[in-house]
């Protein structure tokens, strides 16, 4: 949308008094036309017959606010219109040529397109925060995937990862930008907080290997690549949470999930809802629960066995 401007001194200038209401009316309408066409202060004849009448025209001419064709007014930047048809004195002083508005809006197609492409990444890093190529940094001289060599010892991974709303911080990509550690947590030694890789054994803290171990025994293979303050969340959840408890409840969304995942970050929002679990503990539903006995007689079968060993203790029953 563009904009016709008008002096706020215009009302009274001598010119505009000069010409009248009437005709300042369609002074006001045609300058709203080129505007809008950016025709440059052109008004074409059948414009102005339409918006307004001859005399009209003419008071806006005989005052200077319109040139004819074949005016002789000074200003270079006063065109010359053709045969029937107007320009409007001045208007390029206060009103922007054709080529810069279709510059400017150029220029904001620009800026919204890009808008859109970057709203656009970052929904489809929030629907898949763990996808690398949406969380690595962009390098010009980086080759891109397709080109790039694949490693012999690399595992494919589905790029969808079904269910996975844990934001990930940058994955410790960026340690300026990690989250800062609680000080009244013992900090993690460095050589055992590493980023993992798949051709390579993740290097897991200690306290943490035995959760590793029984994932990987249960058939839950995943990527033990977490930040430092991750690190930190899982070992609190196996202080409160007994391992196998745990291992229960990955197997269940390793099963329900659409595909397969491929971080262990994707069990920590599930881990963190679960009860406290003290080790030692039945972690299965019913394994505290003391089956009955399928042989167990009922009432009647009771009875006669009742009666039957009394007959077998008096005597005189067993006589008879």
């Amino acid at each position: 949308m563009t904009w016709f401007k008008v002096d706020d001194t215009f009302y009274g200038h001598p010119k505009t008094l000069k010409a009248g209401n009437a005709a300042v009316g369609l002074w006001v309408k045609a300058g709203a036309y080129a505007a809008q066409h950016l025709t440059e202060g052109v008004v074409p004849g059948v414009v102005a017959q339409l918006y307004g009448t001859a005399p009209q025209a003419r008071k806006l001419v005989a005052a200077g606010l319109w040139h004819e064709h074949g005016h002789t007014c000074p200003h270079p930047k006063c065109k010359q219109p053709a045969p029937g048809d107007y320009y409007m004195h001045d208007f390029l002083i206060y009103n922007p040529t054709r080529a810069k508005v279709e510059d400017e809006r150029a220029r904001a197609a620009d800026r919204q397109q890009r808008a859109r492409e970057r709203a656009a990444e970052q929904r489809n890093q929030e629907r898949n925060p763990f996808d690398s190529s949406a969380n690595r940094p962009r390098i010009d001289d980086d080759p891109s995937p397709e080109n790039r060599e694949p490693s012999a010892n690399q595992i494919e991974f589905p790029e969808d990862i079904a269910g996975q709303e844990w934001s990930s911080q940058r994955d410790g990509m960026d340690p300026s930008r990690s989250p800062r550690p609680d000080p009244t947590r013992p900090a993690v030694p460095p050589t055992e907080v590493q980023q993992a890789s798949y051709g390579s054994t993740p290097a897991v803290p200690p306290n943490l290997r035995p959760l590793r171990d029984a994932l990987t025994a249960a058939g839950v293979v995943v990527e033990w690549s977490l930040a430092e303050a991750e690190w930190f969340r899982l070992e609190a959840i196996v202080k409160r949470t007994a391992v196998p408890a745990l291992v229960d409840h990955a197997r269940e969304q390793w099963r329900r999930a659409r595909s397969r995942p491929r971080s262990v970050r994707y069990f920590l929002p599930g881990w963190t809802a679960l009860p406290p679990v003290p080790t030692g503990a039945p972690t299965a539903p019913g394994a505290d629960v003391i089956p009955l006995d399928a042989a167990r007689p009922g009432r009647v079968q009771r009875a006669a066995d009742l009666f039957r060993t009394a007959a077998l203790d008096d005597p005189q029953e067993s006589a008879q």
